[in-house]
Order: C-alpha cells, then sequence, then structure tokens
C-alpha cells in the first residue's frame, strides 16, 4: 500500500498494532455509539466505559512472546 508507506513511523506504528489496522473515523464511530446509547438495547448497560479504539488496549500491555 503506497500511502502505507508514507505514513509517520509513530502512525504506522500504531496502525500496526491496532486490531483494527486503520484510524477510525470519528463521524460513523461516534454516530453509532449515541444511537446504541439512546436505544433500548443500552437500557441495561451501566458503569462501563466503552473503548472506541480499534482494539490498541488490547495490544497495550502484552508481553512479547
Amino acid at each position: 500500500d503506497p500511502a502505507r508507506r508514507q505514513r509517520h513511523p509513530f502512525d504506522q506504528f500504531i496502525v500496526a498494532k491496532t486490531p483494527a489496522a486503520r484510524w477510525g473515523e470519528a463521524g460513523g464511530v461516534w454516530a453509532d455509539l449515541a444511537v446504541f446509547l439512546a436505544s433500548e438495547a443500552s437500557d441495561f448497560v451501566n458503569g462501563l466505559i466503552l473503548y472506541v479504539d480499534g482494539g490498541i488496549l488490547a495490544y497495550i500491555g502484552k508481553q512479547p512472546q
């Protein structure tokens, strides 16, 4: 992917370690989350932090093999 090769090294590192393998787009992610939280589907959800991070928290702290 030529666009990926032109990225800053830190950007390449983050994207490579994120399970979604890309940066999120705020418009779609936040709108979908707001719809979920406003719907009856979330009526039983409380005391929870929803991390919208593409899965990077699953990688952080992972021990090297």
